[in-house]
C-alpha cells in the first residue's frame, strides 16, 4: 500500500531525491532546455508536490502544476533508485493521475527531453495514456524536448 504525504519538502531522504534529479536532469539537458524545478520553484502556489511512500521507504516523488483550473502539467516525476526497474514508475504516475482526477483536472501535460537518457520515462509514459503532443503552456518547439498530453476521465 503506497501512503502519500503533500509537500513534504523537509524531508531528508525527500530533499536528496529532489537535488539528485535536479542534478542529473540538468547534466543531460542543454543548457536553455532544462525545465526541470528546484525545490524553491515547487513550493510555487500553482504546485502541488507529493511524495510517495511503501512502509517506511520513499518510492518517489511527483507534482502537479496547475495551468489553469482544468490543465495541469507534471513535473518532478522521479522514482527512487530502490524501486526503479520494477514497475514502479507507473505506480508513481498512475496515483499522480488520481490526484489530478480529484482535483478536477481534465488534461494533463508534461515536457521531458527527446535524448537518449529520456527513452525509459518517454516509454513510460506512453504505458500510462500520453501521447505526444504540440508545445504547451509558456513551452515552444525544442528539439531538446518532447511535449506529451492526456485527457483524464473522472469517476
Amino acid at each position: 500500500m503506497l501512503k502519500s504525504i503533500e509537500s513534504n519538502f523537509n524531508n531528508h531522504e525527500v530533499h536528496e531525491l529532489l537535488i539528485k534529479h535536479f542534478i542529473e536532469l540538468r547534466s543531460v539537458s542543454p543548457k536553455g532546455s532544462a525545465h526541470v524545478l528546484d525545490i524553491a520553484g515547487l513550493k510555487d502556489p500553482s504546485i502541488k508536490f507529493w511524495s510517495l511512500w511503501k512502509e517506511n521507504d520513499l518510492m518517489g516523488s511527483g507534482a502537479l502544476k496547475f495551468l489553469d483550473k482544468e490543465h495541469g502539467e507534471f513535473k518532478s516525476i522521479r522514482v527512487s533508485d530502490k524501486f526503479r526497474k520494477k514497475g514502479n514508475g507507473s505506480k508513481v504516475i498512475n496515483h499522480l493521475i488520481n490526484e489530478a482526477k480529484k482535483l478536477n483536472i481534465k488534461k494533463l501535460s508534461l515536457e521531458t527531453g527527446s535524448g537518449k537518457f529520456f527513452v525509459p520515462a518517454r516509454k513510460l509514459f506512453v504505458k500510462c495514456g500520453f501521447k505526444v503532443c504540440e508545445p504547451f503552456s509558456h513551452y515552444e518547439d525544442d528539439v531538446n524536448s518532447v511535449y506529451m498530453s492526456m485527457l483524464i476521465g473522472h469517476n
